[in-house]
Formats: structure tokens, sequence, C-alpha cells
């Protein structure tokens, strides 16, 4: 099967998760700084979870551009990684609401982390459906930065268990190993396109 359905589909739900998020920010009614300052919580929140879904969105893009199909497994896979992005409006939502308690940033821990493995298991389903010597296998490795997001997500949520400060720092951690397109996948491509042209 061809992938373009399958882009076009992650396209339009990640486009209704980040309209959902930005829709749950609610408008203060009164007009005044201290109004502002108080859905610092939630807005904080928003902002990153935006940044979330947009390094998804940004590497979920790189990782279909290595592939020339996809299968059942692959289309399930994706859904199951959707369906874990999904919830983050609700986590985010929970958590900005309550002013960064501790339950609600475990749990949105938690989604970040199911996330996270869900994209996983995508990578690994495209690369078993095409082979582990092509780009998209050579490109990921053996995937160091996915291995240790998944070690800092259970740590923060460890954390958090204590203190939430320190697990949204480790959340922001992530995000910043994250924020950077994966350049593994791009070099790849660059590379093969230079070698068939030669």
């Amino acid at each position: 099967m061809r992938k373009g359905r399958l882009e076009a589909f992650s396209d339009g739900v990640l486009a209704i998760i980040i309209t959902i998020m930005v829709l749950e920010l609610k408008v203060p009614h009164m007009v005044s700084w201290e109004a502002l300052l108080e859905i610092w919580p939630v807005f904080l929140s928003y902002v990153l979870s935006f940044i979330y879904l947009g390094i998804y969105w940004n590497n979920h893009h790189h990782l279909l551009q290595a592939v020339l199909q996809v299968n059942g497994k692959v289309l399930w896979a994706n859904l199951h990684l959707l369906f874990w992005l999904s919830l983050v409006p609700f986590a985010s939502g929970w958590m900005g609401e309550n002013h960064f308690a501790q339950l609600p940033v475990i749990v949105y821990g938690f989604v970040l982390l199911m996330s996270a493995i869900a994209y996983y298991i995508l990578v690994r389903a495209l690369i078993k459906l095409h082979g582990k010597k092509t780009t998209l296998a050579t490109a990921i490795g053996n995937d160091a930065k996915g291995k240790i997001s998944v070690v800092i997500y259970v740590a923060a949520m460890l954390l958090g268990l204590w203190n939430a400060w320190p697990a949204l720092f480790l959340y922001g951690v992530v995000a910043v190993i994250w924020i950077v397109p994966d350049k593994r996948i791009e070099k790849n491509l660059v590379h093969n396109e230079l070698n068939e042209e030669a």
C-alpha cells in the first residue's frame, strides 16, 4: 500500500489535536495583567504540549520520507501513536488547570511515555516491512535518543511522586533533545540520492 493516505490522515489528526488544545485556552473575563497571570499554568502547559506535538509531526514526516510503502501492521502502529497523542490535550489541560499538581503531572508523563513507546513500535514496524539494510534502518541505528527519552520519562514520573517541578523540568529536557528533527534520516536520504545520481 502507498503511504500517502497514512500521511494525510496523520497530519489531519495532529492538526485537530492542536486545535482542541488551543480551544481549551480560556480567554480571561477581566482586562488586567493579574487576569493573565492567573492562567499562566494553562498557557505553559499548552506551550510544552504544542512543542511536543510539533516534534512528533516533524519526526513523523521525516520518518515517512524514508519509506516507500505501508502495510496493515504499520497502519495499526500509526493509529496506536495517534491514540496516545490524542490524549495530550486532556493531560495537558488537566495539568495546567490544576497548577501542575502531582497526579496530573505524572499522568502527563505517562501519556508522553506511551507516545514515545508507540513511536518506537511504528519505527520498528516500518523497518520490519522495508528491511534492515534500508535507509530508514541505517538512519535509526540503535535509536539512542528514543531509549534515553523513555528512561527520562520514567525517572520524571518517579520524581513526580515526590515533587512535580523536577518532573516538568525533565519533560522539558526530552523536548530539547528532540526539538531538532532527526538528522539521521535526512542525512541518509541525501547520501542515497547522491549515490543514485553518481
